[in-house]
């Protein structure tokens, strides 16, 4: 099964829809009781009369309808492990479609109206139905058992007329789509004609041409006239389908009676079977009618489009595992990146190892690609050519829960969600010890922030830390990571130079290797290798041997350092 049909029926999440399954039958308690109510209440109660037993049996319909309350309560919680699953689904397809359309150069000027409008569109729409859906098969089901329960001889009088009407229902609803969509395309040509010729009016009056811009809109006006008949026609034949399965029955009930008397049916029992068409199999087969025939249809056409426009994100298999107790030593082959087939590489046949334990800084121009590198070595990108390897096994092989274990990145601009101060720094390593966090607060100089914070139970509001706090809580939560790479990128900036030291010399102390993507020349100078992007080639070394052999890094460093390099070559000169 494909296309809107088949994309939604491999959607439902059937745990989830089993659970909603349950409490619509609970939800349609009040319905299943209703004529049997009736029924009792009458023959045992107040025809008997008994009005206290008449009486008890409406009092456990009225209880029957609280039990249902819950239900319908608890349906339309439930919904969103279902609809919301879903619709990160059609998000990721239509980013995703998007972004390789703009990657191959071709515009996508729907691309924001889908995401927003018809992504809730089609939202809301599948709730809405999903609602329906199983409250008409648990309501079907509850009349079924209850019409059983006060005279079976009814269910077959009542049921075979309102599945018919039901069936037929069904039948009409591809044609019901087809005509909307008809329309909708007529509607459109309509609008776009009637503008141009709108635009040109005072042209055609000039011209005198009336007769020709009337001919230009007239099979326009004409076609759109003709989508609007077949879908009034479509709603009349759901108007003949709601008579078949809802008014039928009754008819059938009613002029059945005598049949039903002689079978020695009481006046209770007639009257609970027509309470269960009229407020049961009527009610609910006209909401089904309505939401199916509107929003149904609605809902078709609208996923049809994003279906077209955006395929299935998906990621590729990764069963590759570093082994264990294998050195997570970091090698780059050949390493090409580019932001799209058309565009300049970023980074072009890069060869680079970082054995474990190493302390690298990367340092080179504003957007030279260094946060560009940062995301390839850490698998967040992939590279367009070569490879990034971590423990001997390209990283975008790894397992996500394997990968994380490995290395962890720290941004420029660090994330702390509203949450205690323990579920920010920890949620890397669940099992840390209060004492090892005191110690990495210690470490990188974090101490005074998480007092002044309330302790690690104090709750964070993130709108009210600095940036530079907000670094500090990411790098201890780097900190006391397991993950024995650590990439920093620019994870310091907002810090003065004092406590960017203490920070980046605490990292360097830590067992594992650590990659800075200098800010500053003080990381670099700290660093024990030093890695220099200029776009054109990288040169790898230390920081004395770069200021020798690197022209772009002699200039980053009098930049930085505010020095003029001529005369810091002669005065060292002479000092040697």
């Amino acid at each position: 099964m494909t296309g809107p049909l088949g994309f939604t029926w491999r959607s439902i999440r059937r745990p989830a829809t089993l659970g909603l399954a349950l409490w619509s039958l609970v939800q349609a308690i009040p319905t299943a009781i209703s004529g049997l109510a009736v029924a009792r209440a009458l023959d045992e109660g107040f025809l008997a009369g008994k009005p206290m037993v008449g009486a008890a049996w409406l009092a456990a319909f009225v209880g029957g309808s609280l039990v249902g309350a819950v239900g319908a309560r608890q349906l339309y919680r439930g919904l969103g492990s279902l609809v919301e699953p879903f619709r990160d689904d059609l998000v990721r397809r239509v980013v995703g479609g998007a972004l390789r359309r703009s990657v191959a150069g071709e515009a996508d000027d729907g691309a924001v109206a889908r995401l927003t409008r018809q992504v809730e569109i089609v939202r809301d729409s599948y709730a809405g139905l999903l609602v329906v859906v199983l409250s008409f098969a648990a309501t079907a089901a509850g009349v079924a058992v209850g019409l059983a329960s006060v005279a079976p001889a009814m269910v077959v009088l009542i049921l075979p007329p309102f599945l018919l009407g039901v069936g037929l229902f069904a039948g009409t609803l591809g044609l019901a789509s087809r005509r909307h969509r008809e329309s909708m395309y007529a509607d459109e040509r309509l609008a776009t004609v009637a503008g141009t010729v709108l635009a040109g009016t005072r042209d055609v009056a000039a011209c005198g041409a009336e007769d020709e811009a009337a001919a230009m809109v007239e099979r326009p006006i004409a076609t759109q006239a003709a989508a609007e008949r077949a879908l009034a026609r479509v709603a009349a034949l759901r108007t003949l389908c709601f008579a078949i399965g809802g008014w039928l029955p009754l008819l059938v009930l009613l002029a059945g009676g005598p049949w039903l008397v002689s079978r020695g049916l009481s006046a209770g029992a007639i009257l609970g079977g027509l309470t269960y068409v009229l407020f049961g199999l009527q009610s609910t087969l006209r909401t089904l009618m309505n939401a199916l025939g509107d929003t149904g249809v609605r809902y078709i056409v609208t996923l049809r489009r994003i279906l077209s426009t955006g395929a299935a994100f998906s990621e590729p298999p990764r069963r590759a595992e570093v082994g264990a107790g294998a050195p997570p030593d970091l090698a780059v082959r050949g390493l090409t990146f580019a932001y799209g087939p058309q565009a300049d590489p970023v980074l072009s046949d890069l060869d680079l190892t970082v054995p474990y334990g190493t302390h690298l800084a990367i340092v080179g121009p504003s957007g030279i690609g260094k946060s560009t590198l940062a995301g390839l070595l850490c698998g967040l990108l992939r590279p367009g050519e070569g490879a990034v390897e971590l423990g001997g096994v390209p990283v975008e092989s790894l397992a996500p829960s394997q990968l994380a274990s490995l290395r962890v990145l720290i941004p420029q601009e660090a994330y702390v969600f509203a949450g205690t101060v323990l579920e920010n720094v920890s949620y890397l390593n669940p099992d840390v010890s209060p004492v090892e966090l005191a110690n990495a607060a210690g470490a990188v100089g974090a101490e005074p922030l998480l007092a002044r914070l309330g302790g690690l139970h104090a709750e964070i509001d993130p709108g009210g830390l600095s940036a530079g706090e907000r670094q500090l809580i990411a790098l201890v939560r780097a900190y006391v990571s397991p993950a024995p790479v650590v990439v920093l990128d620019e994870a310091t900036c907002h810090l003065d130079p004092v406590a960017e030291e203490r920070a980046e010399e605490a990292f360097g102390r830590r067992p594992g290797t650590l990659i800075v993507i200098a800010h500053r020349i003080s990381s670099a100078r700290r660093a024990r290798q030093v890695l220099v992007l200029d776009g054109s080639k990288a040169a790898l070394g230390t920081h004395d041997t770069l200021l020798e052999t690197s022209t772009l890094y002699r200039d980053l460093f009098g930049h930085w350092a505010g020095v003029n390099w001529p005369d810091y070559t002669a005065r060292h000169s002479t000092r040697a």
